[in-house]
């Protein structure tokens, strides 16, 4: 599904933050990455994202190379097979939650799927038509989570998915995440430093310089 080659990475400042990374991620498999701070865990996602370029070394989504497609081309491909949370969010203010959901829908032109549903599904029922500037850190964290899953992509990157969310909401989140991976056939790679959260990946990786490493292995149905 995602395989990675000789990844590697600097910041601008010289520092070399990935050195000729390998990984391959099946289809359907849900990875959680931890690591220290500063190592590269959210530049990797941005790297896979295509949000930013490599120095060196390959991406490549079912066989094709990300640096290989056109802009457009590129565009197509996340919007169709990626879900994306990002700590930032990246809510648009002037929608409203409702509408900020169903925007990979609008992309996409799927009409037989609402925001609702997914809503009700993070805990957002009946706030649909709030805007983000009524919302709380918390929920702004379960709105980008409900936009990420429902037009239902192949590939989901969570950065620190449940980093805003109390105990109880972030195992509801995590639940809901797992479910919608596996009876979609997805794959998933979440960034974060919550070892509960971690433990509801298949896998865990430690991301060090050397590369992604087994931390533990989790089998669940």
């Amino acid at each position: 599904m995602l395989i990675l080659r000789e990844l590697t990475k600097s910041y601008a400042n010289g520092r070399q933050i990935l050195n000729g990374l390998n990984y391959t991620l099946e289809a359907g498999e849900y990875v959680a990455v931890m690591g220290e701070s500063g190592v590269g865990k959210s530049t990797l996602l941005n790297l896979i994202a295509g949000l930013d370029t490599p120095d060196r070394g390959r991406i490549e989504i079912d066989g094709v190379d990300i640096a290989s497609l056109s802009d457009d081309e590129a565009t197509l491909l996340r919007r169709q097979k990626f879900g994306f949370v990002f700590q930032a969010f990246h809510i648009l203010p002037h929608l409203s939650i409702a509408q900020n959901v169903a925007l990979p829908l609008l992309l996409n032109g799927i009409t037989d799927r609402n925001a609702e549903h997914m809503l009700d599904a993070v805990g957002l029922g009946g706030r649909g038509r709030d805007f983000p500037r009524q919302l709380s850190g918390g929920e702004m964290q379960r709105v980008a989570i409900a936009r990420a899953l429902i037009h239902r992509p192949k590939l989901l990157l969570a950065d620190e998915p449940t980093g805003n969310l109390d105990p109880d909401t972030a195992n509801d989140v995590l639940r809901l995440l797992r479910e919608e991976i596996k009876q979609n056939g997805a794959s998933a790679i979440i960034v974060t430093h919550s070892h509960a959260a971690a433990a509801s990946a298949d896998r865990v990786l430690e991301l060090t310089k050397t590369g992604l490493h087994p931390m533990a292995t989790r089998q669940q149905g």
